[in-house]
Formats: C-alpha cells, structure tokens, sequence
C-alpha cells in the first residue's frame, strides 16, 4: 500500500471515529453547557426540567458618569432585580440644572420593569436546545448516527448563531431615542411620573445593570433634542456566569467546527 493510500485510510478512520465518537461527546457537552447557562433564566423549570438559579436579589446602582452634569448631580436607584424583572426599585435623583432639584420615584411590584435584553438572550439559548431535539438519532451505542462533516457543521453553525445572538443581546444594548424612551410600557410602572424633560432607562451592557437618565434641556423643531446624561451601575454576578458559559459554549462549538471543515476538504477521496 501506497503513503498516499496509507495516508487516505487513516484519515477514513480518524474520520469515522470522529463522527461516531467525538462528535457525540462534544455535542452532549454543549447540551449540558447551554442548559446550565438557561437555569439561570426565568422559566428554565418549566422548559427544560432543571432546577431554576433565578432568584431574587437587591443591587445598589449608584452614580459612575455623567454627561453636561455637576458634582452635585447624583443619581441612585436601589434594584430588586429577579430574572428579567425589576420587580422594585425606589429611585432618586439630584440634579441640579433641573427646575425641581430633587426627585424620588418607585417601581412596584404590581407594575414590573421587563428588561427586553435578558429576556431575548433567553429565548436564543431555548432556540439553541431545540436544535438538539432535532440531531439525528442514535445507533446501538447511543452515539449520534451524523454521515458527513457537512451535516455536522451545519448544525454546529446553527448552535453558534443562537449563541452569538444570545450573547450580543447582552453585550449590545439597542440604542433608543428620547421619544422612545418616554414612550415605552415600563414607564408606566414608575408612581409617581417623572416630569416630561426627564427621560430614564435600566438595561445591560455586559454584566452589568445600568440605570440611565436624560434630562432634556431643549427640543428643537429640526433635530434630535438636547440633553444632559446621567448613569449609575452595578455588578450583576449571575450575568457574568451566563456570559462565561456563552464564550465557553461557543469556544467548544469552533473547536468543533474547525476539525471536522478539515475533512470537508477531501471530498475528492471519499473522505465523507
């Protein structure tokens, strides 16, 4: 036998067992990464069967910049964050360009603040274990009966597309305007309304929860308006876990990919 041939035949084998053996076990890895990130969802119970991490827990955002502002301004917002809830928050703000220096508003329970991020970082982690409801099935030996490195990657990319959006949901906040802002349904959970040149927004970047406020110092016919910004944050821990599990999901989920494209290569020896 040739060392072209010999060459051909070994990686026939290191083909078979990597599609027979390897692949099983990386992807249940996968499952078993994804699922312990979705516990840290709401609803994960009732979804997957797994016990539920959310849990209630207070956090103190305090003042960290601010844009045409003072060291007098000074904004704070003490958070019951559960989940993707603000179920509570009792909010005051110092600001002393505004007409009423000093505010104080609540968010209550009946009237929750939905953090939209949270919520679609969670609805792309359940869209990536549905796709393990759909591998194909398994031989004698339980492992995942896959015949070709195309098929694997084509489910590989699947799984890394729901975690990049899952993950970007979190690192990326959607920009929105002032009149988006003062128009959103979560404005209404705050009693009493804050005056109509404020404008205020909780949302993630990164791991962190941040509380930011617009005051509004000007509103041309032509133009966006002119404004003041304040921001106040803090460290969510549980956001850090889920942004880990995301990077080592999709660190797994390229390892993969990347040895079984080597093999897409030889189609010509009938590799696949």
């Amino acid at each position: 036998m040739s060392e072209i041939e010999d060459e051909v035949l070994s990686l026939h084998q290191e083909f078979d067992w990597l599609l027979q053996e390897e692949v099983t076990v990386i992807l249940e890895q996968l499952h078993d990464i994804i699922l312990e990130c979705a516990r840290r969802f709401p609803a994960s119970e009732e979804l997957y069967g797994v016990e539920s991490l959310v849990k209630s827990e207070k956090f103190l955002l305090s003042t960290t910049s601010s844009t045409g502002g003072s060291v007098t301004d000074n904004i704070q917002a003490l958070v019951t964050l559960v989940g993707d809830d603000i179920c509570y928050a009792d909010i005051v703000l110092k600001l002393h360009k505004h007409s009423i220096p000093s505010h104080r508003t609540i968010v209550q329970n009946d009237c929750q603040w939905k953090l939209q991020q949270i919520q679609d970082a969670g609805r792309h982690l359940s869209n990536a274990l549905q796709i393990f409801s759909s591998l194909p099935s398994t031989n004698s030996k339980g492992k995942l009966t896959f015949h070709s490195a195309e098929e694997v990657v084509h489910v590989v990319n699947s799984l890394m597309g729901c975690l990049q959006r899952g993950r970007s949901a979190l690192l990326i906040p959607k920009k929105r305007t002032i009149n988006e802002l003062q128009r959103s349904r979560n404005v209404k959970s705050l009693q009493p309304p804050l005056p109509p040149d404020l404008a205020v927004s909780f949302y993630v970047q990164s791991h962190k929860l941040v509380f930011a406020v617009y005051h509004i110092l000007s509103k041309e016919s032509k133009g966006p308006p002119k404004f003041d910004v304040f921001q106040a944050e803090s460290s969510v821990p549980w956001l850090s876990e889920v942004l880990v599990l995301f990077s080592v999901s999709l660190q797994l989920c390229q390892q993969l990919k990347n040895k079984v494209s080597v093999f897409a290569q030889y189609k010509e020896m009938n590799v696949t």
